[in-house]
């Protein structure tokens, strides 16, 4: 019996350490959200920005949903969005008769149909085409150098892309997480001629150094956009993804959303505060990340 309980004790001793651990990991999380909701600040200066270039890194055709109310702001003031898009999409269906040459087709005609629904023209959509889901087994090297290439090329004054982390790396699904990573270093490159130095001898592109980011699906978000104006537009642009999302994912018949689908998207796009209004939420860095 002696032996049992001293067993016991030894168990329970060894577990103690991982339940503090949990139990401060969890104490951290709050700890980031409640930060999150205290810095979050009005975007007084987005709706002055008049004149100036943004652009959009993600993994598939539908990723830069959840910024299109801010850039359909952008638009409206002047402003010019390009959208990078590094995956076809060629993989995310559930309908057993849909081939991936016939996805990715669908995919590039939602995703110009929904950009077109907020301003965005056909001809600053650039899809580079890799296999969707595969991302992370692409050289790293070949990414980045293409972030590298957009970033000189369109010299944006702000990048919009997932959230690579802050004090730690943030976890995203797969192509989620590799996209937030050359994004980031895609503009660290950027910023140095000797990285990728053909660029400039080639065909002339000069360094370029970014110093506005809006990360998206952030856990640590500090900046929210008013998007009340333009959340029409936005559910409008949703609806045009009707292979990725409900019945259309199951089986596409589309290209118009089932009904059922849509009225879902208008619950989720237009969602309000306790305000009353409707906010786009990021984390915003504002320095050079080039280092």
């Amino acid at each position: 019996m002696k032996a049992r309980m001293h067993v016991l004790l030894l168990v329970l001793l060894a577990a103690l350490p991982h339940s503090i651990s949990a139990q401060a990991s969890a104490q951290q999380r709050r700890a980031v959200t409640d930060r999150s909701e205290t810095r979050e600040a009005n975007p007084v200066d987005l709706d002055e920005w008049r004149g100036k270039t943004v652009m959009f890194i993600g993994a598939h055709p539908d990723d830069e949903v959840s910024c299109l109310g801010t850039f359909a702001k952008l638009i409206k003031n002047g402003n010019t969005v390009y959208v990078v898009l590094l995956t076809s999409g060629n993989k995310g269906s559930r309908d057993l008769e849909m081939t991936s040459e016939r996805l990715a087709t669908i995919r590039r005609q939602e995703d110009i149909a929904a950009n077109g629904t907020v301003g965005i023209p056909e001809k600053n959509i650039f899809f580079v085409g890799y296999d969707d889901g595969m991302l992370e087994y692409v050289p790293e090297k070949e990414l980045v150098e293409k972030v590298c290439w957009y970033i000189r090329k369109y010299r944006p004054d702000a990048l919009f892309c997932f959230d690579p982390g802050a004090s730690w790396v943030q976890w995203h699904k797969t192509d989620h997480r590799m996209a937030a990573k050359v994004a980031l270093d895609g503009a660290r490159a950027a910023a140095y001629h000797l990285y990728f130095s053909h660029h400039r001898i080639n065909e002339g592109l000069q360094p370029y150094t970014l110093v506005d980011f809006f990360f998206r699906g952030s856990v640590e978000t500090n900046f929210k956009v008013d998007i009340t104006d333009v959340a029409e537009l936005k559910y409008q642009a949703a609806c045009k993804h009707t292979s990725q999302w409900g019945k259309g994912n199951a089986k596409y018949t589309g290209p118009e959303m089932d009904p059922e689908d849509k009225q879902r998207q208008r619950e989720r796009q237009m969602r309000k505060d306790p305000d009353g209004k409707i906010y786009e939420r990021f984390r915003r860095v504002q320095e050079s990340l080039s280092f």
